[in-house]
């Protein structure tokens, strides 16, 4: 197969099936099916106890460019990280199974990232009501614009008090890089690993259009009270102390000194 004839972007997104996402996830296919970059692929990376690609709405599994990885053992980083192996596009991005793509969301950041051979390219992310059809943009605390590799790092000074100061499904990002940085082995915010990963070892651009509609619903796991625990803190501070560590190494590594 030649180069001409590969996608130029692979979609990937892990999903437990739930029942009350199957809406969701019809939805979010129409949004990558209306895409104005036509030449993707999709990457349905199936986990958990409900993992039988069965379920996934045949008219989806009708489009030669959907893929369905399935994996029995549950956890959205093992799912992510599976798909991985399946990308045949050079550039990736991710978007979660109650979520939706702007029209212009692949092509903005893909045509960005050929012109300026950046290796990750990001756009704003916005908060999505379809109920009442409000759609509220995130200002992230990293700021629009071009950034070295580890400065996106320098806008999230304290994991406790914040979570990182971008969104992982913001991202465009090489293939390559998002292999080499791969997703955390964590129950939750495995996410933050990988983005602090590729923004620390890599430069990269934050555009100001809004790329991905984050749907708001009472089903959220994050949104829930009890989501903030310990393991969602250890999962900050490991993702800040990997990012302090690949900024580090960018330079050389410098062994500790001994005791």
């Amino acid at each position: 197969m030649s180069n001409t004839d590969l996608p130029a972007v692979a979609v990937i997104t892990a999903t437990g099936l739930h029942p009350s996402r199957l809406p969701f996830i019809e939805e979010l296919y129409e949004s990558i099916r209306a895409q104005e970059l036509k030449n993707w692929e999709w990457i349905i990376s199936v986990n958990g106890p409900r993992a039988d690609p069965g379920l996934v709405p045949s008219a989806i599994t009708r489009d030669a460019r959907v893929s369905v990885v399935t994996r029995a053992e549950p956890g959205p980083a093992h799912a992510r990280n599976s798909a991985l192996n399946l990308v045949r596009a050079p550039r990736v991005a991710f978007a979660d199974d109650d979520d939706w793509l702007p029209p212009l969301s692949l092509a903005i950041r893909n045509e960005h990232a050929i012109a300026t051979d950046l290796a990750w390219v990001a756009g704003r992310s916005a908060d999505w009501s379809p109920e009442s059809g409000r759609l509220t943009t995130w200002m992230c605390p990293t700021p629009v614009g071009r950034h070295a590799a580890g400065d996106v790092l320098s806008y999230w000074p304290d994991p406790k008090a914040s979570k990182p100061p971008m969104g992982h499904c913001m991202l465009l990002t090489d293939t390559r890089l998002a292999r080499a940085v791969g997703y955390g082995g964590l129950h939750k915010g495995e996410d933050y690993a990988f983005l602090i990963g590729v923004c620390a070892r890599s430069a990269g651009e934050l555009l100001p259009d809004v790329v991905y509609h984050r749907r708001a619903h009472s089903g959220q796991w994050t949104a829930r009270e009890d989501y903030r625990d310990e393991v969602e803190f250890d999962a900050r501070t490991h993702a800040w102390l990997k990012g302090h560590a690949e900024r580090g190494l960018i330079g050389g590594f410098v062994p500790a000194r001994a005791a």
